[in-house]
């Protein structure tokens, strides 16, 4: 009886359950309706109590005990919506049937009853539960998405670094890195680590889709560029970044791919050795004033060729440089006209900048003129910065 809608009659009418019974004896055998019947309001409260699952009710006003309007009244004390009331009384009654209505009756018929009329009413008020159920169970759907996306979030963010400053102890360098996501959960990623006292590894990378299929791949993919580069004392920047690709290539049925930009900051010399996977070009604050765009030699993004034979390249940074990696939504971004933001902006700022700005100071900076950009548009991609100060 799954299907089955309870109907409780509320009546103290005797011969209300035969006609109803009559009326409707081919709903009831096939157990399309299942009516429970009542003979004034305090019996219909019991009735609900022993039959939660009664979605609708047809009640009399003119009642012994408790009459309509007073069980109306404690109907709607219980404040559950999925219950709808049509009430039944004379044309005449009129003031009563307002004031029904006013108390949260769905709809009334009135006496000597029209069966033909009842049908009707019964199916649009039916169909008014049924669309009501549907709304309460997409709602509840979205509250658990919701609900998962925070959980994905929080999981997504507790795998990025935090910690800042992030090496306090340090002098020669202070780095800063920032997420800012298109929808709950996105695809950027970025990370940092000590290989060695004189070696620090960072990245940025971005991966091709949003929300949640591209947090799974975001997060799969810093595991293994983790995994990889700590597991050696002395990293082959090719050789990992080769296996990472053809690890994530495998089984890729999705079609997604991954832009990384992979440096490994030698913290004597100042040399930087690189590995491009298709990633924006860098930016180099030049002793914290000309700004200069790194004309890079680029690769394939991962996952596009699992057999894409990567290289290694360098350039080298002076003590008051600074490095900016960042993702395509920093330079793609639109305002409410629709027109591209490009990296010109960020440029300009950086040069307008005072010297002796921390990582932290100079993402801000970036990150509040992207968004002033956006302003009331929608923000469509994820917005990561990476920002390092080498002092040497």
């Amino acid at each position: 009886m799954a299907n089955t809608v309870s109907i409780l009659c509320v009546d103290d009418e005797q011969d209300m359950e035969m006609l109803i019974t009559q009326q409707f004896r081919k709903n009831i055998r096939s157990k399309e309706f299942n009516f429970i019947f009542a003979q004034n309001g305090i019996q219909a409260l019991e009735q609900l109590d022993k039959n939660p699952d009664v979605c609708l009710i047809l009640s009399d006003i003119n009642m012994p005990e408790m009459d309509g309007l007073t069980f109306l009244s404690k109907l709607k004390d219980r404040k559950n919506a999925e219950i709808k009331t049509v009430m039944v009384s004379a044309y005449g009654d009129m003031e009563n049937i307002r004031t029904a209505m006013n108390r949260g009756a769905f709809d009334f018929i009135t006496k000597p009853i029209n069966f033909d009329d009842m049908e009707i009413t019964i199916a649009k008020t039916i169909e008014e539960i049924n669309q009501y159920k549907k709304f309460r169970k997409d709602q509840d759907n979205l509250i658990s998405i919701q609900k998962d996306l925070s959980i994905a979030y929080d999981i997504q963010q507790s795998m990025l670094p935090k910690k800042f400053p992030a090496f306090p102890d340090r002098t020669d360098f202070d780095l800063h890195g920032i997420v800012q996501p298109a929808k709950t959960v996105g695809g950027d990623l970025y990370d940092y680590f000590l290989i060695d006292e004189d070696h620090l590894f960072f990245m940025v990378g971005d991966v091709s889709d949003k929300g949640i299929s591209a947090a799974l791949f975001m997060a799969i993919t810093k595991s293994l560029i983790n995994t990889n580069f700590l597991s050696d004392a002395h990293p082959d920047m090719v050789n990992e970044i080769s296996k990472i690709n053809r690890a994530l290539s495998a089984n890729n049925t999705s079609m997604m791919f991954v832009t990384i930009f992979v440096c490994i900051l030698d913290l004597k010399t100042g040399i930087v050795n690189y590995v491009d996977g298709g990633h924006e070009r860098p930016l180099i604050m030049r002793g914290g004033k000309k700004v200069e765009v790194y004309k890079k030699i680029t690769g394939l993004p991962i996952c596009v060729d699992a057999d894409f034979p990567y290289k290694q390249f360098q350039f080298k940074i002076e003590p008051g440089d600074s490095i900016i990696l960042y993702t395509d939504g920093l330079e793609d971004a639109k305002n409410p006209a629709d027109e591209r933001r490009t990296i010109q902006p960020s440029i300009e700022i950086l040069e307008s900048l005072e010297p002796n700005r921390t990582p932290e100071q100079i993402n801000a900076v970036l990150l509040k003129e992207v968004n002033n950009y956006i302003d009331t548009a929608d923000q469509f991609d994820d917005i990561t910065i990476l920002t390092v100060n080498y002092y040497g």
